[in-house]
């Protein structure tokens, strides 16, 4: 579980507690409960409409099979409790974008109750859990478009009967960080799970945060949480990082509020990202608002024919995966949990490098030196070419090549990203061609770096008396004058053992 964290001002304590209401669109071929076209990306208003999303009188909902076993699959990747039977209820408010009048929703029986979702985004060691209350399946409303005319807005409905998740915490969550680290790796599961592209930008997936402040007296000395403190919901928050200054604002708000010796007002507060604040729309509903019944026109849905998909490995235990095999810390290993492809192509190259090294003592420097020149080096080359990673780009065995040679001191680190520069510019290249065609394999050979360290020596007699006398810095740059007379050549490490040697 989360960590209760405390705010104390002027000697006394609070609690924030935050619950989110998190809606998810999913990725389905039709809307929720009629065969019209699910697609966020049509422009056109009202292209993809019937009379059953548009609530027609006289028609009938039929569930979309997709969407259930989208929704389950969630549930079972959060631990959930799947109930046997799960019912529809009809949600009941009136709104211009809402064809029916209600809303096809869950209350009663849920698809989803209980579970926790890992913050596997964390930098921590540790991962924390967030308590879920519930997930249930409804269909979304349709869109308002303001115009520039006072009073006049216009409603498109193609988005009306979309199929929805919406996820519900418990409130757990203390700061806005966490918030934002809960949706980030919230929308990162969905990707995973393949059942929804998860775009804030679209709409695709939007983010509900209920807040409340109480005083740590009003609460037992254990922290568990009797009195919450008078809920207040926020809305119009368009991405995770607006989240978690919404909350961070709406904390020093309420907790003013308080000190002040006022009450906090149960009220819907906007967003307003330009200003950085929280600002009242309308007071709160409550659920009897919505006057909750069951929906007449739907039948229970058994879930027990769902139960049986298959889960792709989830992103957390992807993370400890990575950690414990690579033993590399969860910084780096982030990288490889938001990015399946790169981490896919990582575990490739290490296994590639290891077999053609073959010899166990190397393996964990191998591993840094995949992670450090594919991370850095290559990931920042193809950046620059305004490039995303795709595996195409790339030759496992030509980079494994590249380590092995780093490994055997026959390449520097500078010609191994001269290297990796030529496979970047032509995949199809080959490493070893690069290597010769550019002069790259290091010389180690004693000989010949004996007499270009004593030439380097006769031809700078004053550095050398430097270092003699007691100037050490001097002695990088008699080695860097020595591997700019090899142009590159040579080992460094044999410069420098030869360099000591004949400097006495």
């Amino acid at each position: 579980m989360v960590k209760i964290e405390h705010i104390n001002i002027n000697g006394q304590s609070y609690i924030p507690c935050i619950g989110l209401e998190v809606h998810i669109e999913l990725k389905t071929n039709t809307k929720m409960f009629c065969s019209c076209k699910n697609d966020s990306n049509e422009i056109i208003p009202n292209t993809n409409v019937c009379p059953i999303c548009m609530g027609h009188p006289g028609t009938l909902p039929v569930p979309n099979k997709d969407a259930i076993e989208k929704i389950i699959k969630l549930g079972m990747a959060l631990g959930c409790d799947i109930q046997k039977e799960a019912t529809f209820d009809r949600k009941n408010y009136f709104y211009p974008d809402l064809p029916k009048g209600y809303q096809i929703s869950q209350s009663f029986v849920p698809f989803c109750l209980g579970g926790k979702m890992p913050l596997f985004l964390s930098l921590n060691d540790e991962v924390n859990y967030v308590q879920l209350r519930e997930i249930h399946l409804e269909e979304d409303a349709g869109k308002l478009l303001h115009t520039n005319a006072p009073g006049i807005a216009l409603v498109d409905f193609n988005r009306a009967g979309v199929p929805l998740v919406e996820l519900v915490t418990e409130p757990v969550i203390h700061s806005g960080e966490e918030v934002r680290l809960f949706g980030e790796s919230l929308q990162l599961l969905v990707n995973y799970l393949d059942i929804s592209n998860a775009d804030m930008e679209k709409g695709e997936m939007r983010v509900e945060v209920n807040i409340s402040i109480s005083n740590v007296e009003q609460n037992d000395i254990n922290n568990t949480l009797i009195n919450l403190g008078q809920k207040v919901e926020i809305k119009n928050i368009n991405s995770f990082s607006a989240a978690c200054k919404a909350v961070e604002f709406e904390i020093s708000r309420q907790t003013e509020i308080l000190q002040n010796g006022q009450k906090v007002v149960g009220e819907t507060r906007g967003w307003d990202d330009i200003k950085q604040i929280t600002f009242s729309q309308r007071l709160k509903e409550e659920s009897n608002d919505y006057r909750y019944f069951p929906e007449p026109d739907l039948v229970p849905i058994e879930t027990q024919s769902f139960l049986y998909q298959e889960l792709p490995e989830l992103p957390w235990v992807r993370r400890q995966r990575f950690i414990q095999n690579y033993k590399l810390e969860p910084k780096k290993v982030l990288l490889f949990i938001k990015n399946i492809e790169l981490g896919d192509f990582f575990e490739v190259l290490v296994k590639t490098s290891i077999e053609l090294i073959n010899n166990i003592e190397h393996n964990q420097n191998i591993i840094e030196l995949c992670y450090n020149y594919l991370t850095v080096d290559f990931l920042g080359l193809i950046a620059k070419e305004n490039k995303t990673f795709s595996k195409d780009l790339l030759n496992p065995n030509n980079f494994a090549l590249l380590i092995k040679y780093l490994i055997e001191n026959k390449i520097s680190s500078k010609g191994a990203k001269i290297i990796i520069e030529n496979l970047v510019r032509d995949p199809n290249l080959n490493t070893e061609d690069i290597l010769n065609n550019n002069n790259l394999l290091q010389v180690s050979d004693e000989n010949f770096v004996v007499e270009l360290v004593q030439k380097v020596l006769l031809d700078n007699p004053s550095s050398v008396q430097e270092y003699k006398n007691g100037k050490e810095s001097v002695l990088q740059f008699l080695i860097g004058q020595a591997m700019k007379a090899s142009k590159g050549t040579a080992n460094p490490q044999i410069v420098k053992e030869i360099m000591l040697k004949l400097l006495g």
